[in-house]
């Protein structure tokens, strides 16, 4: 794809779907994080059932801290790889909690010094909970990107809003 063909891309995109959705339950951009988190590799609905269990007990940083490494496994156990979801989910939750007073960081670079928390899962959330122009780039975007010409080549690119 040419540059000067992005932007009407990205605008028939956005008129196509002005107020992009994920299928992940959540009810704060703290949720959010965490459904994103423990959604890879895993399918939404799987995650929606677990964290239909775990937000009503633990849905801030503190809160999940409290129930340590034992206590989330029991609500986490049926997502795959659930063992290393949830150490990255507690270490975030720390860094939350010291570095961001609690709260969700806005940028991607502090997002994305979170555990856990890559490209995708930072774009997810930059697009989903605050509206920004980002794309969560998965592996069959990436292949369909690379076999129509839209993006040929590496995994890093930023897109440029006019």
């Amino acid at each position: 794809m040419r540059d000067q063909d992005v932007e009407p891309f990205f605008a028939t995109l956005r008129a196509a779907n002005p107020m992009p959705a994920s299928e992940l339950e959540y009810s704060t951009v703290f949720e959010l994080l965490v459904a994103v988190l423990l959604s890879a590799q895993a399918t939404d609905a799987g995650v929606n059932r677990a964290t239909r269990r775990l937000f009503p007990v633990a849905n801030t940083p503190q809160a999940i801290l409290d129930l340590g490494p034992e206590g989330l496994e029991e609500y986490i156990k049926t997502i795959g790889l659930y063992r290393m979801k949830g150490k990255h989910l507690l270490e975030t939750c720390r860094i939350l909690v010291e570095r961001h007073g609690g709260e969700v960081p806005r940028s991607r670079e502090a997002l994305e010094a979170l555990p856990g928390v890559g490209r995708k899962t930072a774009n997810v959330v930059l697009n989903v909970a605050w509206g920004e122009e980002a794309m969560a780039v998965d592996t069959h975007i990436f292949r369909v990107s690379n076999r129509t010409g839209w993006r040929p080549g590496g995994t890093r690119w930023k897109w440029k809003s006019g």
